[in-house]
């Protein structure tokens, strides 16, 4: 069994997605009908945590940190998501994260 299927099934752990993440997966090209589904399926076992003005400004903060590497808005609001509720983050873009000391990623190795 891949270990994502593991992960997310396992009573066990607690998920959490940023909304912004979940935007990012619904508006990917090319997903078909189906595939949509199924991301609206899981999202909707994970506990959404939503931006709000504390996680806005932090992520800001990270943009003017982070000029020099060319954080993205959505994985600032994203990475300031996991900073602010000190949880770790599960990627598999890791580039995107790696350089941002105010978070930790996740040791899960990814297939």
């Amino acid at each position: 069994m891949p270990w994502a299927r593991v992960l997310f099934l396992d009573t066990r752990v607690r998920l959490y997605c940023s909304n912004v993440s979940g935007k990012e997966l619904l508006s990917m090209r090319g997903l078909k009908s189906s595939e949509r589904q199924k991301i609206r399926r899981l999202l909707k076992t994970l506990r959404v945590i939503h931006v709000d003005s504390t996680i806005a400004t932090a992520a800001a903060e990270l943009m003017q940190k982070y000029k020099q590497q060319s954080l993205q808005v959505d994985d600032a609001l994203i990475a300031a998501t996991a900073w602010v509720k000190r949880l770790p983050l599960l990627t598999r873009n890791r580039k995107h994260y790696d350089f941002i000391e105010e978070i930790q990623l996740s040791d899960v190795l990814l297939e």
